[in-house]
């Protein structure tokens, strides 16, 4: 069997190891993506859930968005990625968006769910879930 390394549990809240638990649940938005005919040219829904293991600074929040991974920065980038033109795949969209969550170095795991909703007419999506970790 061959294993890949990077490629380990999500590892969510956890006092003892200081892990913090980021996510953003069921973000709906319209995606030019699909390697369709149908699908070329043609926004679709898709939803988008992102779980982060975010490592815990030394010292107190001080309430100041600084201190914390910002979620909105999640979605915005998510946005902009879309924003980028037309995907092929569901899987290019799910390593762009890890990749840009795992560039803030607080976040150690990322895993991201992307599903198309429409494009298959008897499920309710299809789709695919990736788990990455930063190679720091």
């Amino acid at each position: 069997m061959n294993e890949r390394t990077n490629v380990h549990p999500l590892r969510i809240a956890d006092a003892r190891m200081r892990i913090r638990h980021v996510f953003v649940r069921d973000l709906e938005l319209e995606a030019n993506i699909g390697v369709y005919h149908r699908e070329m040219g043609q926004l679709q829904p898709v939803r988008i859930n992102v779980d982060l293991t975010v490592e815990e600074m030394d010292g107190e929040l001080g309430d100041k968005l600084a201190n914390v991974v910002d979620y909105g920065a999640v979605v915005d980038g998510i946005k902009a990625i879309l924003a980028g033109g037309h995907l092929n795949l569901v899987e290019t969209l799910a390593e762009r968006i890890a990749a840009h969550c795992l560039e803030d170095t607080r976040v150690k795991v990322a895993r991201v769910r992307i599903e198309k909703l429409k494009v298959v007419p008897e499920a309710q999506s299809v789709g695919v879930e990736i788990e990455r970790e930063a190679e720091r």
